[in-house]
């Protein structure tokens, strides 16, 4: 319009010719021509009245363009927009559809071409500012790097792990073996390091290493990821599901790592990961410090002025790797990690913990409270019991043992010694006695110990090797009698009806 309006102005202000306006407006002279020959048509003179503004103007001369196009109106976008959605729906059958009610619409590119631009309408970008030290924003490149085995020649991809900070793109990339969760860490507590610094959020994507329940508006983090922000006093924030401008930093960071890093090493062969990392390093380097195209200074630069001395200090020790899982605990109150056993307190049976695995402990909390600490064990099938986790009657069975037995045994006397020795020896396993000297105990406690020993004197006397003999004898009172009131002990019974051997070997035949 200010070209028109200029037009306008040379020819009935100053009075120039048509060919001179078109050589100062750099027009074409029969574009010019048209120009004054719509202004004649409105009924325009110069000066134009005040009241008139562009959009009115541009509706005097211009009136098919202020008419809506019939066709564009008969289609419903919206529509369209909403049927491509379904399963099969295709531009080509709604067009199909369209002509079929509207037989003099548009051909089935034009129709196309219009709609493209309709969904241009739909979402428009942000541009986002963000702060200094506000947003890390985080995410894996999609292109990978051979690393071959040198002994054997076969190649494995290592994935490019790539971080940029919001404010000034300072970039920071390296090469893990995978994606797995380990090294998912350990990349964020090296990004931190080159960083020198910790950014209020991080902002990776809905990845399944991280996120373990991705939502658009209440995603479930990972507990180790959770765990490592809260170390580092960092909170994660990721993106929508399948909104990748929600990350355009990082997605912008990604392109820019694969064409001026990894493009460069693409002829290069790498035998370690270390030896690809310090490639990487090299090239990062000369990045960060390249200028910007439409701006003054570098990302170190910048990173140097906005960046750096936003971002918040490092804590004092780096993060330790922590795997969580959930289990429930079994009968005998352990619970299993990696095919070996570690106690809680007998109360938590059947409820399901929470468990913090480390490279050296094993973590047990309930309900957020922690119940045990466990040294990590690495060999398959070992228990890890801690005695008070026990109930108190496990605990009382367990504290009797052959050594303790025999000490309390030497506080009542020789003999009773000399039994419970003989109960042990007596087993094929020391653990089948030890109920055998309990019983020995008890005596004791309700007899008292000079019977018990009186009475296991006595039992050695016979050879009677028992609990049961000793209880006789001390239930009977044989303990408190002298040696020769007691009855001898014999084998034979003196009976009437026992007609003795003399009688079986004096009678031959069969015996009836």
């Amino acid at each position: 319009m200010r070209k028109i309006k200029e037009v306008l102005r040379l020819h009935w202000e100053l009075g120039m010719t048509q060919r001179q306006i078109a050589r100062s407006c750099n027009l074409s002279r029969s574009t010019v021509s048209d120009y004054l020959a719509r202004a004649k048509i409105a009924r325009l003179s110069w000066p134009l009245p005040e009241n008139l503004d562009e959009t009115s103007i541009e509706t005097l001369l211009f009136p098919e363009k202020a008419t809506p196009n019939k066709k564009m109106q008969e289609i419903d976008f919206a529509w369209v927009h909403q049927e491509l959605r379904k399963k099969g729906v295709t531009l080509q059958l709604l067009w199909s559809e369209y002509k079929v009610e509207q037989p003099q619409g548009y051909q089935y590119s034009r129709f196309c071409d219009i709609y493209r631009r309709w969904c241009k309408t739909l979402d428009a970008s942000l541009h986002q500012v963000h702060r200094a030290g506000e947003k890390m924003f985080v995410d894996y490149a999609g292109q990978t790097v051979p690393i071959v085995n040198p002994k054997t020649g076969e190649p494995r991809s290592a994935y490019i792990f790539v971080a940029v900070l919001g404010a000034s793109n300072y970039t920071y990339a390296e090469a893990t073996l995978n994606q797995h969760l380990a090294f998912w860490i350990d990349a964020h507590c090296r990004t931190l390091e080159f960083f020198g610094g910790v950014p209020q959020i991080v902002v990776p994507d809905n990845t399944k290493t991280g996120i373990t329940h991705p939502c658009r508006y209440e995603p479930d983090l990972n507990p180790t990821y959770q765990e490592m922000a809260t170390h580092y006093d960092t909170v994660i924030i990721p993106t929508r599901p399948s909104k990748p401008k929600d990350k355009a930093k990082v997605e912008t960071a990604v392109q820019l790592v694969e064409r001026w890093i990894l493009a460069p090493l693409r002829n290069r062969t790498f035998f370690s990961l270390g030896e690809l990392n310090q490639a990487i390093s090299e090239i990062l380097k000369d990045l960060n410090q390249r200028p910007f195209q439409k701006l003054e200074g570098s990302r170190k630069e910048l990173y140097e002025t906005l960046d750096k001395p936003a971002l918040k200090p490092l804590p004092a020790e780096r993060y330790e790797f922590a795997q969580w899982k959930k289990a429930k605990v079994n009968i005998d109150y352990h619970i299993e990690v990696d095919h070996n056993y570690y106690s809680v307190p007998y109360q938590l049976i059947h409820k399901t913990v929470d468990i913090r695995i480390t490279t050296n402990t094993v973590e047990i909390l309930f309900k957020g409270q922690r119940v045990s600490v466990h040294t990590r064990s690495y060999h398959k099938g070992e228990y890890s019991t801690f005695h008070q986790h026990r109930p108190l009657k496990h605990q009382k069975y367990l504290e009797w043992t052959p050594e303790r037995l025999v000490n309390w045994s030497e506080s009542v006397g020789p003999h009773t010694v000399q039994m419970v020795e003989k109960i042990l020896e007596s087993k094929l396993h020391p653990e089948q006695g030890y109920r055998s000297c309990l019983g020995l105990f008890r005596l004791g406690q309700r007899y008292s110990n000079n019977r018990l020993e009186a009475a296991c004197k006595r039992a050695l006397a016979l050879g009677a090797i028992s609990y049961k003999s000793v209880k006789s004898i001390l239930t009977k009172g044989l303990d408190q009698l002298p040696a020769e009131e007691i009855p001898p002990f014999s084998l034979t019974v003196q009976h009437s009806n026992i007609r003795g051997a003399e009688y079986y070997q004096a009678k031959e035949g069969p015996i009836c």
